[in-house]
């Protein structure tokens, strides 16, 4: 159930988005929740980083069951995804930021990566 005007946007909003939009929709998600799971590390506030690191977990799944394996980069993309999935599970498990730091920096350069992509010719209209 939806509760505010702004999570009404939102929905909206991700499903009329492009799949270029999408996909950096789904990285900004992933970038948010780490960042606060951060915080909830450094505030020591168990329940904060554990659920903001598990929803990252998860958009990173989504991330990888949108592959599409008939571009030969998606295979070096899913490795890439397993190894941030390991270093969120390390950051939650063992309180640590600095494997949290790690996957902000890769979900960042990956995000700008992806930004960049979608403006060439064909690849969906941009973001």
């Amino acid at each position: 159930m939806i509760n505010s005007p702004y999570q009404k946007y939102q929905q909206i909003q991700a499903q009329t988005a492009s799949k270029p939009k999408l996909l950096i929709m789904l990285y900004d998600g992933a970038i948010r929740f780490v960042r606060s799971g951060i915080e909830g590390i450094e505030e020591h506030n168990v329940e904060k980083s554990n659920n903001n690191l598990c929803k990252a977990q998860a958009i990173v799944h989504e991330l990888i069951s949108s592959l599409n394996f008939d571009y030969p980069i998606s295979y070096d993309l899913v490795r890439i995804y397993e190894y941030i999935l390991n270093q969120l599970i390390e950051a939650n498990v063992k309180k640590s930021v600095l494997p949290a730091q790690e996957v902000l920096e890769h979900l960042s350069d990956l995000r700008e990566a992806w930004i960049e992509a979608s403006k060439a010719p064909g690849f969906g209209g941009g973001v």
